[in-house]
């Protein structure tokens, strides 16, 4: 008995080395982002003498970010950077879960073919069909407008998004809904009951959106390069060609193009883990 108390689990060397990994991945993936944020608050200085230090009472200084402000409308552009990615995780979501509610819950003849439809969507580029793109929104007077990007970017998350709903659509137990229809329910009612079961899914098709969305600079150079309608990737990618010698303002605006997406991933990183795991879970 007194050998079973001392008998010690073994050392599974295994999960050190995986998390050692880990670790070294996060370094590396945060290692730039880091740097970029403590250099955006040094003086120009201090950003070549010890560009790997934090910033000190002595090396403090927000002069980039008064140049950014000042010079360039970073206000517009993140409001339209803003608008841009709300109104398009909210058609992509809304589109992708009642698409995939219909292709799960109803037989009809077209649906294998509009579900493969959906997954070449998922496999080519959007970018091939730039040129087409643009001449569509020519013909409806959409260039130069917040929506022509709205659109494009609502049928690029659409085939992805309704790849990750139909997944939690086939989890929600079938007796519910047909309980529902017993009831006397419509349809429009048993999706609005089945809404909340697949909440993880939604969150992790707007984080999936939210990304791509928010960084892209190809569709905004396209569509809407105008003052007016400019992103705030598009923004500071010109304020970077006009500032490149000033690297204390070209930090700041790099700063200030990164850090909103950063602090939204952390805040919904529960529910996108939650959503990418929950199919495996159940």
């Amino acid at each position: 008995m007194a050998a079973a108390r001392t008998r010690r689990k073994p050392i599974r060397w295994s999960g050190f080395g995986i998390h050692a990994v880990l670790l070294a991945y996060t370094f590396v993936a945060l290692g730039p982002i880091v740097l970029v944020i403590a250099n955006s608050m040094k003086s120009r200085r201090a950003i070549f003498d010890s560009p790997f230090s934090l910033p000190t009472s002595e090396t403090f200084d927000l002069d980039g970010y008064r140049t950014v402000l000042e010079t360039a409308s970073f206000d517009a552009y993140f409001l339209n950077s803003l608008i841009v990615t709300i109104a398009s995780l909210f058609l992509v979501v809304l589109f992708s879960t009642m698409a995939a509610f219909a292709l799960t819950e109803y037989d009809f003849p077209a649906n294998t073919l509009l579900g493969l439809y959906l997954a070449i969507g998922i496999m080519i580029p959007i970018r091939l069909g730039t040129v087409s793109l643009l001449d569509l929104m020519v013909s409806l007077k959409l260039v130069n407008t917040l929506w022509a990007l709205i659109l494009v970017y609502t049928a690029m998350g659409i085939p992805l998004g309704v790849f990750l709903m139909s997944q939690f659509m086939r989890q929600v137990p079938s007796d519910l809904k047909a309980a529902a229809r017993v009831d006397g329910a419509g349809e429009f009612r048993v999706f609005g009951l089945i809404m909340p079961l697949v909440r993880p899914g939604m969150a992790a098709v707007a984080v999936f959106t939210m990304m791509p969305v928010w960084n892209d600079l190809w569709f905004p150079l396209i569509l809407a390069p105008s003052e007016g309608t400019k992103t705030v990737t598009l923004g500071a990618q010109a304020f970077l060609g006009q500032f490149a010698s000033d690297w204390n303002a070209v930090l700041a605006a790099l700063t200030l193009a990164m850090v909103p997406i950063v602090i939204l991933y952390v805040l919904f990183s529960r529910q996108f883990l939650g959503g990418l795991t929950a199919g495996a879970i159940k």
